[in-house]
């Protein structure tokens, strides 16, 4: 989509930024500084990633289209590092270990066993009691053009997690069909 122009949740981040920045707050209350190691899945051109190391995490991006990790170097953001790698490979691109991961987006689009393979990759590189924040699209008849996922969908490739809050996401700027998709902010908590 980033060869045609059509990045529509670069307009969602502007719209909601207030939501996404009330989310940031409610997962940063309960931590000591520093906050740790925190990874944006799928990142693209790193509109959510720089909010990360902003607020004091040691933040990555990583992100399996080139352009879009290129765009996100260009900007030069102090206390971000980005990656071309694969969501659903995340054990290969030698990442390390993070307490918290952002998913805004990118889960929703991808078949039953890919998403299992994402699941999997983030709880190999979850630290005990790392959390994950997921913005994800309901399940629609649009799902083969614009993807979405139901709660169990999600719990199913994250077996290991305890699911901590469902809430619904402020569709404003998402524009049709997207804001028709009834979105949700999943959290959840690494077991052991």
């Amino acid at each position: 989509m980033y060869r045609f122009g059509m990045t529509p949740w670069e307009r969602y981040g502007k719209a909601a930024g207030d939501s996404i920045a009330a989310l940031l707050d409610r997962e940063e209350a309960d931590r000591s500084r520093p906050l740790g190691r925190a990874l944006d899945l799928g990142c693209g051109r790193g509109q959510f990633t720089p909010e990360l190391a902003r607020r004091g995490w040691e933040a990555v991006g990583v992100d399996y289209v080139p352009a879009a990790i290129e765009a996100a170097r260009s900007k030069a953001e102090e206390g971000v590092t980005y990656v071309v790698g694969d969501v659903t490979d995340l054990e290969a691109s030698g990442l390390g270990t993070f307490g918290f991961f952002t998913d805004i987006g990118c889960f929703q689009g991808f078949e039953p066993e890919q998403r299992r393979a994402e699941g999997r990759g983030v709880t190999a590189l979850a630290e005990p009691g790392a959390t994950l924040l997921m913005l994800a699209f309901g399940v629609t008849r649009l799902r083969s053009r614009i993807g979405g996922v139901s709660q169990a969908e999600v719990e199913a490739a994250f077996p290991d997690w305890e699911m901590l809050d469902v809430r619904p996401a402020e569709t404003a700027g998402l524009g049709w069909p997207m804001n028709r998709t009834s979105p949700q902010w999943y959290r959840l908590r690494r077991r052991g």
